[in-house]
C-alpha cells in the first residue's frame, strides 16, 4: 500500500453486521488494515474467524469475507471493540478499549443478542475492566445478554490452534444452541 492508501484504510469504518435478536454477535478486537480497504471483517488472509466459525459448526460452509451479509441468516452478527482501523492491535490505547466497550455495551442492549462473543481475551480484560477474565463464559452479563470472551483468531495468536480454537467456538455454539431449547 502506498502511504495515501494506508491512510486511507486506517481512516475507513468497517460496518457492522448487525440485527437486533441475534444469537451470538461475534466482537472483534478492531479492523485490520486489510479489513479496513475491504469493508469486511477478518479480511486478512491468515486470520483463522472463517474458518473457525465453520469448524466449530456455525456456518455449514466456509464463508469469505466478502460473504459476511450471510451471517445474519445464521443469527449471527459481527463489531468491532474499537472502530479505529490499525496494522495491529497494540498501537491501540487502553483509553480505545475502555471507551470501545461502553459502546459496545450501549450496542449490545439496543440489539439485545442472546450472546456476545468478544474475540481477544486481552482486549476484553480492557474493555471491560476485568483484569482476571479467563476464556470462555464470563460472569458478566450486559442486560439479559450473556458473554463469552474467545481466543483472538489472529494468526499472531499462536498460543491456540485451528483445532483448539474450533473447540472453544463450538463449546460458545453448543450454550447458545442450548438458549434455544
Amino acid at each position: 500500500m502506498t502511504p495515501q492508501e494506508l491512510q486511507a484504510a486506517r481512516d475507513r469504518i468497517v460496518p457492522d453486521v448487525i440485527a437486533g435478536g441475534l444469537s451470538v454477535l461475534f466482537c472483534g478486537i478492531n479492523p485490520g488494515l486489510m479489513s479496513a480497504a475491504t469493508g469486511h471483517h477478518f479480511a486478512r488472509p491468515g486470520n483463522r474467524f472463517w474458518p473457525v466459525l465453520h469448524r466449530s459448526g456455525f456456518t455449514p460452509r466456509q464463508l469469505r469475507p466478502s460473504e459476511q451479509d450471510e451471517l445474519l441468516a445464521y443469527g449471527l452478527g459481527i463489531t468491532n471493540v474499537v472502530a479505529r482501523a490499525s496494522a495491529r492491535a497494540d498501537e491501540l490505547s487502553d483509553e480505545e478499549f475502555r471507551e470501545g466497550g461502553r459502546q459496545l455495551a450501549l450496542k449490545v442492549e439496543r440489539l439485545r443478542p442472546r450472546w456476545l462473543a468478544v474475540a481477544g481475551i486481552t482486549a476484553y480484560r480492557t474493555a471491560f475492566d476485568d483484569p482476571k477474565a479467563r476464556v470462555g463464559p464470563q460472569d458478566r452479563v450486559i442486560g439479559d445478554t450473556r458473554v463469552w470472551a474467545l481466543p483472538n483468531p489472529s494468526g499472531l495468536n499462536a498460543h491456540w490452534t485451528l483445532e483448539t480454537m474450533a473447540e472453544e467456538f463450538a463449546r460458545l455454539r453448543e450454550a447458545a444452541q442450548g438458549d434455544q431449547g
